[in-house]
């Protein structure tokens, strides 16, 4: 006999708002829990975190038990607020790869370009493994601390100096661009990715923005017109709703590579599709989270990446109403996901 307990039970479904429709699924199949990853990982796009010495200690046991052998973080950083990232994880050294940003001061004056490389040389003596998560959504890049440098696209002739001391300096470059589809379509009852989409919505009525298609052109540019320079696009590029755009970049370009961070959510609701394009870009794709530093977290990811898992919620992790699915990746895949395709990038 079925019951239904639980405080849904006495709601009115007429005024039932999306925002509190948390559903659980009653499918008895099979759910395998994963308490540690497959092989050890290195996650490509993480930050600062932690807000004390012993948070990183904290982070550095829930690594161990979960199978997390290194982590990037992401500064966006330069200058002292650079240097005060990495003396915070020196303990770690081991453990955690530090990224710099750009400095973009003074980037509207001539002669920007010559202070920028040699901050970016000085960053990386300092210890800098790559530059990152530079991000720009449309108005220019907007991540890097503490100058953004806004009206400034990754494929404007100003950047080609700094990309060309990346390549010079075997530094990776991480870009953000744009945002996924659901973002730039009305937040109304035909998005079937609403409250994240209202959440993370692009306002293309912003004087000069530029929209999804507009910015992945920026990247293929600066891919294209810097082929020394290795660039991992964060998040699959943005383009989990149509994954070609993605393959077709990495039919043209070997300089380029993606990670998955955050985009778990997106890619588990068409497991079928997102296996395919995993298994055929495998040596592509880099492991990531950028979602905190949660044992529960990691072990979700890799229940998506490792299982067969079916029809299945985390919202408290992705905000959306999407049943999720186990990609049960293949170990091949899984290896070169998970730490290979590291190796192969810091190689260059």
């Amino acid at each position: 006999m079925f019951t239904i307990n639980g405080p849904n039970f006495c709601q009115d479904v007429n005024r039932l708002k999306l925002i509190d429709f948390h559903p659980v699924s009653i499918y008895k199949t099979t759910q395998v829990k994963i308490e540690k990853a497959k092989y050890p990982v290195t996650d490509f796009h993480s930050h600062n975190y932690p807000k004390s010495n012993s948070d990183i200690d904290e982070w550095v046991k829930t690594m161990d038990e979960t199978g997390i052998a290194k982590t990037m973080i992401l500064s966006y950083s330069t200058g002292n607020r650079f240097d005060s990232i990495v003396n915070r994880y020196s303990k770690y050294k081991d453990r955690f790869d530090i990224w710099c940003g750009f400095d973009y001061t003074g980037y509207d004056k001539p002669g920007w370009e010559k202070h920028a490389v040699a901050e970016l040389e000085r960053c990386f003596k300092k210890g800098a493994k790559g530059v990152g998560e530079l991000g720009d959504k449309g108005l220019g890049e907007l991540y890097s601390q503490p100058v953004p440098g806004y009206g400034l696209h990754i494929d404007d002739p100003r950047m080609k100096p700094l990309f060309e001391k990346c390549a010079e300096l075997h530094m990776p470059v991480s870009i953000h661009v744009a945002e996924d589809a659901w973002m730039y379509l009305a937040a109304d009852s035909t998005n079937d990715g609403l409250m994240n989409a209202a959440t993370w919505k692009v306002d293309l009525t912003k004087k000069g923005i530029l929209n999804h298609d507009q910015l992945i052109a920026t990247l293929e540019n600066a891919v294209k017109d810097n082929p020394n320079t290795i660039f991992i696009a964060c998040h699959l590029a943005n383009c989990c709703s149509d994954l070609s755009v993605l393959a077709r970049l990495f039919d043209t370009y070997p300089n380029l590579y993606a990670d998955i961070a955050a985009r778990y959510g997106e890619i588990a609701p068409i497991p079928r599709y997102s296996k395919s394009f995993m298994e055929k870009y495998a040596d592509r794709l880099v492991y990531g989270t950028d979602m905190g530093t949660s044992a529960d977290m990691y072990r979700s990811t890799f229940r998506i990446l490792e299982t067969a898992d079916e029809h299945f919620y985390e919202q408290s992790l992705f905000n959306y109403h999407w049943p999720l699915y186990g990609l049960a990746l293949s170990d091949e895949m899984l290896k070169k996901l998970y730490s290979d395709n590291a190796k192969k990038i810091f190689m260059h």
